[in-house]
């Protein structure tokens, strides 16, 4: 009688261990539908390759271009895929769909995926300032998410470089005002951009992306002017930061400047704190900071550059130094790729975040 006893537990165990597993799995095949759309833009290609390195656990890739593009094939994990249009996307009703496709198709398609369940993690400045809209850098901010969370606005890339640095300091001081400098990559502007670098590097005519060279040049014109006089590039680090840490006590201002690299965005910042700090504290602050890596060494000449940061994914952070002419007030320089935590990483987070946490 004990071993019939015996037998039936276990029958039961393993019918209900085997209901669960299967369960699990349909959990996980559900959640892995991707949609990458711009997915042959230039970050497009980087997205996709930091799904890759990051093992993503994609169970259907779905890549979405222009018209132009659609039947054309790209490679992902060695498995070739067909590109196809944005109808043919929401009709296949992806988990996640990453955009890097501009505001105007933002704008249009952004809402048509969510309306078929689909969380768009969108990297145009479309939603960015909508207040109904989550925007987000994971480090600091992705606990706000939640399942009724369906458009997530990726930042800029200038400001998410800018916040990773700030907000661990912000938390610990009380951030008063800051004044960013940056000193961007063609690479930001687009294709066209580099392709302009290297036209004239090389001595050849070819289209300008740029009202004037960029080789050789520094150009203080980051996208359109607005009405104030400043650019709106310079104007996204003036109100994506406050939105982000949520509080909009401290003042921004911002210059953006287009300089000849190819790749890496850098900052100078000048922050003012409510009360004073120690630098040998704020080093240690931003070195225990998961995404931040201090590199500030005058004896052996160690500060953050564009050319150390390509490929990496965390934000640099270097020249640590009191201002001598005003009190509580820091500066530092602050170098990431644009393409990678700037743009493609932070929105691929955000995409981790939300499957680990259900929320899809």
């Amino acid at each position: 009688m004990y071993y019939i006893f015996f037998y039936i537990l276990l029958f039961f165990n393993l019918f209900f261990y085997n209901i669960c597993t299967l369960l699990y799995l349909y959990q996980i095949i559900k959640k892995m539908r991707v949609a990458v759309v711009g997915a042959t833009g230039m970050v497009g290609n980087v997205m996709l390759q930091v799904l890759e390195e990051r093992n993503f656990k994609i169970t259907e890739l779905i890549p979405v271009a222009s018209e132009r593009s659609v039947g054309k094939t790209i490679s992902f994990k060695g498995k070739d895929y067909k590109i196809i249009g944005l109808q043919d996307a929401v009709n296949a009703k992806p988990t996640i769909a990453i955009f890097s496709a501009g505001g105007d198709t933002s704008i249009e398609w952004a809402p048509k995926f969510a309306e078929v369940g689909t969380t768009v993690i969108d990297n145009s400045s479309a939603w960015r300032m909508d207040a109904s809209k989550k925007l987000i850098v994971p480090e600091i901010n992705a606990s706000e998410l939640t399942k009724d969370d369906k458009i997530i606005a990726n930042p800029n890339c200038s400001t998410i470089q800018l916040v990773m640095a700030l907000a661990p300091l912000h938390k610990k001081y009380q951030m008063k005002r800051v004044v960013i400098s940056t000193y961007q990559s063609v690479s930001g502007t687009g294709v066209k951009a580099v392709q302009q670098m290297e036209n004239e590097m090389n001595g050849v005519d070819g289209d300008m992306a740029y009202h004037y060279p960029i080789h050789r040049n520094a150009i203080p014109h980051c996208d359109v002017f607005l009405e104030n006089g400043y650019t709106k590039e310079e104007m996204k680090l003036v109100r994506e930061p406050q939105k982000i840490l949520n509080d909009k006590t401290v003042a921004y201002t911002a210059t953006a400047v287009r300089i000849p690299t190819s790749g890496g965005h850098s900052e100078s910042v000048n922050i003012e704190f409510r009360t004073d700090f120690d630098e040998n504290e704020v080093r240690k602050i931003l070195s225990e900071t998961n995404g931040v890596t201090v590199q500030d060494n005058l004896d052996t000449n160690t500060y953050p550059m564009p050319l150390y940061a390509h490929n990496k994914d965390d934000v640099f952070v270097g020249r640590i130094r009191r201002d001598l002419s005003q009190k509580n007030t820091l500066n530092m320089w602050i170098v990431a790729d644009n393409l990678r935590k700037g743009a493609a990483t932070n929105a691929v987070q955000i995409a981790e975040y939300l499957v680990e946490n259900e929320l899809v």
